[in-house]
């Protein structure tokens, strides 16, 4: 099953990666992606090694992110792939056919694009802008979510669609009456006093 519900790991100079999935996993969140970004294979592997024994000991869901080696060495719960990743399918015979893979779209073509691929959801964004994330593709905003989730209805499409992209607390509930599946967030839970108020009250809204 697809959490509606999903972390994504950040470091800034004040946390490290596994400090955030720490915070993110105290907090309630129970289905973490693993981001990391300009880091050699080697550093890739020994943190995804690390946040699997983490994950596992909250009988939580990893997810990796760019890196199907990896997420099959280390037997997590799934994949994530970028516009710029190998193609799904490309990534569906290293980690075989169990294993959730998801990919990122921002705009219609590219979700059907997804859909056609195999992939088993879609993080679809940004939302608006964020700061962990370089090279960012336009902003879709509620608008663009509800023009999208409209055009795929009309075809007769439906994939679970995660909005990803500078999401916070107060996004999520209009963000879910586009018809969004669930949201991604990062900055707003780490970065929060009170990181497990922010999980409690978004999962009220999500479930």
């Amino acid at each position: 099953m697809i959490e509606k519900l999903q972390f994504i790991s950040n470091q800034t100079k004040e946390i490290t990666h596994l400090e955030s999935i720490q915070t993110a996993l105290d907090a309630g969140c129970r289905w973490i992606q693993l981001r990391v970004k300009n880091q050699s294979f080697e550093d890739v592997l020994n943190l995804a090694e690390k946040a699997k024994v983490l994950c596992d000991s909250y009988q939580s869901k990893l997810i990796i992110n760019d890196f199907p080696f990896i997420a099959k060495e280390i037997n997590a719960h799934g994949l994530h792939l970028g516009l710029n990743d190998m193609p799904i399918e490309t990534a569906r015979k290293i980690v075989g056919k169990n294993m959730i893979i998801g990919g990122t779209a921002n705009t219609f073509e590219h979700i059907v694009k997804r859909i056609n691929e195999g992939a088993d959801y879609i993080g679809l964004g940004p939302f608006q802008f964020t700061s962990t994330k370089q090279n960012l593709s336009p902003i879709l905003g509620l608008e663009g979510y509800r023009n999208l989730i409209k055009s795929l209805k009309e075809l007769g499409l439906s994939i679970p669609i995660i909005a990803i992209g500078g999401i916070t607390q107060e996004d999520v509930a209009p963000i879910t009456k586009t018809g969004m599946y669930g949201v991604a967030i990062s900055g707003s839970i780490i970065n929060s006093e009170n990181p497990r108020n922010v999980v409690y009250k978004i999962k009220k809204i999500l479930c």
